[in-house]
């Protein structure tokens, strides 16, 4: 079968590190790129699962419980100024 050149535009260290995973596992950019074009051809998708990044944990708390600061501020003490703040954080020490 003929083969033809195609050029694609790479973050350099994208590049290098998929180079180093697929001679790891026995491929060359070329071989690894052809088989995501024939399973993306075959299966008439992307052929993996593509989304979000999806936050840990600790950031999601963090996330939910800025929400409630903001539904219920009368919840939460409040400062005059951020010198004010990091006072009581470091009395607190």
């Amino acid at each position: 079968m003929s083969k033809v050149s195609t050029n694609i535009n790479l973050n350099p260290d994208l590049k290098k590190s998929a180079q180093e995973l697929f001679f790891d596992l026995g491929l060359d950019l070329t071989t690894a790129v052809t088989l995501f074009l024939k399973q993306a051809v075959r299966q008439q998708c992307i052929p993996f699962e593509i989304r979000r990044d999806r936050p840990n944990n600790e950031t999601v708390s963090a996330m939910e419980e800025f929400h409630e600061m903001q539904k219920h501020p009368e919840n939460y003490k409040k400062y005059s100024s951020f010198k004010e703040a990091m006072n009581e954080v470091l009395s607190d020490a």
